[in-house]
């Protein structure tokens, strides 16, 4: 399954940098899983239709503390059922200080909320990309996830 990462905004904070790009190289373990990285300039970005241009024809997941909250055994269980659907792309959209457009949200095969918090894009990226790779070890039967 192919992801694609379309955020507003690239992450400028050391931590979230050096965090992504670890998770990203965990992730080539799984020979299934290709993770594709895009950032749009905020001042560019209008009511999401970049984000939504770029993962058009892709099962679209939003995040927005509107969303409903998942947990990773269910996010885990979503995962295997788009691979036995043979969905073969899903994109997750990020958006830029100030969240995203209600049509980006009306959008969306799935609004998700990652915290009951408010979470600056940087981090919310890095727990997203953390979260990827704990679904993929656990359905792999791997300790990662306890």
């Amino acid at each position: 399954m192919k992801w694609q990462i379309a955020a507003v905004g690239k992450p400028s904070l050391a931590y979230a940098k050096d965090g992504v790009a670890e998770y990203r190289k965990r992730l080539r373990r799984y020979a299934t899983v290709s993770v594709d990285m895009i950032q749009r300039d905020a001042g560019k970005e209008k009511n999401g239709q970049q984000l939504l241009q770029l993962s058009e024809g892709a099962l679209r997941l939003v995040l927005d503390e509107r969303g409903k909250s998942w947990t990773t055994e269910a996010f885990a269980k979503r995962v295997e059922d788009w691979q036995m659907d043979g969905v073969k792309r899903v994109s997750i959209l990020i958006g830029g200080a100030d969240g995203h457009s209600e049509e980006t949200r009306l959008a969306a095969d799935h609004v998700i909320s990652m915290s009951g918090f408010t979470l600056q894009h940087e981090l919310a990226l890095l727990v997203l990309m953390e979260q990827l790779y704990r679904v993929h070890t656990l359905m792999r039967g791997e300790p990662y996830h306890r």
